[in-house]
């Protein structure tokens, strides 16, 4: 496993684990590939729904030539005073951010300092740079914007909301974490529940396009495949740091010879989370390894991730009634998360019938939408 780049390097290259790459995480840098992954298979279709004419343009009046307002300079002093607050932090404290560079980066722990050298330097510089830009008389200026030209904002969007709609789902899927440690539970790198980020995701989406008059059902449809990608791109990250989102303890091995035997059962050595027992001879700083092989889980969901991603991607163009890509999405996502949850380590809610994870409930809600979707839209579809 690779909890952080150096020990990929270290299997590479053969230098020593825990070095000053240890401060890139295999699972964020993985999280962030994945955002960036489905802003790509996003862009791509909302593109080519433009060029087909699905999408017109919008008009967007923007002033040429004012000079910097408060919240221009505020904004700007803000990012000047994160910039100085954390970034001095960590250089003064860089053992602590090459061991865990989340909760360093998530704390509250900063240079006030710099951070106010920062905001003051950040605030000054947009002052003057829209000095530089004022005309004596403002102009108005009227430019043509597509969906696709919103990618950035709507990457932005979806990224925040998404991450917090999952740390929000993770601590309702375990909340006496949370009531021990509240600031520490919230802010902590770790702990975070995918469907709390697609659910999280679709409302700042869905906002953001209700704001910008973007048709909601060619734009589901457009995100439907960028969002299994990318989801399969991020458990690729739960498989090589060990993050702990494994299965349960492998059955006997079936002797597949077209298979390797990790494929079926697998004990996470040096995993993230440091879970299980003393791996003999490690000195490093991820030293561990499950006692029992368990079943690779986030391997699998790669896959089927992937297969239900390039199966969208490859009748996106043959379905033509707006929302059925995205309702067929639901269903395949419902119904493939249902089944790993057999398979997969979770919390159980104890208080219901059948014991169900949080995941197995939502699973199930999300195949009942998607059918329940897929046959309103079939009957109520009208071509043009």
């Amino acid at each position: 496993m690779y909890p952080d780049f150096s020990y990929l390097f270290h299997d590479l290259f053969g230098t020593q684990p825990d070095n000053w790459t240890s401060i890139f995480k295999t699972f964020g840098v993985l999280l962030v590939v994945s955002i960036l992954a489905a802003a790509l298979f996003f862009y791509l279709e909302l593109k080519r729904k433009a060029d087909e004419g699905i999408y017109q343009a919008t008009n967007v009046k923007t002033i040429v030539g004012e000079p910097a307002t408060p919240w221009d300079i505020a904004s700007n002093a803000i990012f000047g005073f994160l910039i100085g607050f954390k970034f001095v932090y960590i250089f003064q404290h860089f053992a602590d951010f090459q061991k865990d560079a989340a909760d360093v980066l998530l704390s509250p722990k900063g240079n006030w300092l710099a951070g106010i050298a920062g905001a003051a330097l950040f605030g000054a510089s947009r002052w003057y740079e829209r000095k530089k830009q004022a005309l004596p008389k403002p102009k108005e200026v009227i430019t043509q914007m597509y969906p696709h030209d919103r990618i950035g904002d709507l990457t932005i969007i979806a990224a925040i909301t998404g991450i917090l709609g999952a740390k929000i789902f993770a601590i309702l899927e375990a909340p006496s974490g949370f009531f021990e440690d509240p600031i520490g539970t919230f802010f902590s790198g770790s702990g975070l529940a995918i469907y709390g980020g697609l659910i999280g995701g679709y409302l700042g989406v869905t906002w953001y396009m209700r704001k910008h008059q973007m048709p909601f059902w060619p734009t589901a449809d457009a995100v439907a495949p960028a969002l299994i990608i990318s989801y399969g791109v991020g458990r690729i990250g739960c498989q090589l740091s060990g993050d702990g989102d494994w299965g349960i303890d492998a059955a006997a091995q079936p002797g597949w010879w077209f298979l390797p035997d990790w494929f079926w059962a697998y004990d996470y050595p040096h995993n993230v989370n440091k879970a299980g027992i003393p791996i003999e001879g490690c000195t490093w700083l991820h030293c561990t390894r499950l006692a029992n092989p368990v079943y690779p889980t986030p391997l699998y969901e790669t896959i089927a991730s992937f297969a239900i991603g390039g199966f969208l991607w490859a009748i996106r163009k043959r379905v033509k009634v707006p929302g059925m890509i995205f309702f067929i999405y639901l269903i395949l996502n419902g119904f493939e998360r249902f089944w790993i949850e057999k398979i997969r380590v979770n919390e159980v809610y104890e208080s219901l019938p059948f014991q169900p994870t949080q995941a197995e409930i939502i699973a199930v809600i999300l195949f009942i939408l998607g059918v329940a979707g897929a046959i309103w839209r079939k009957r109520t579809y009208a071509p043009a």
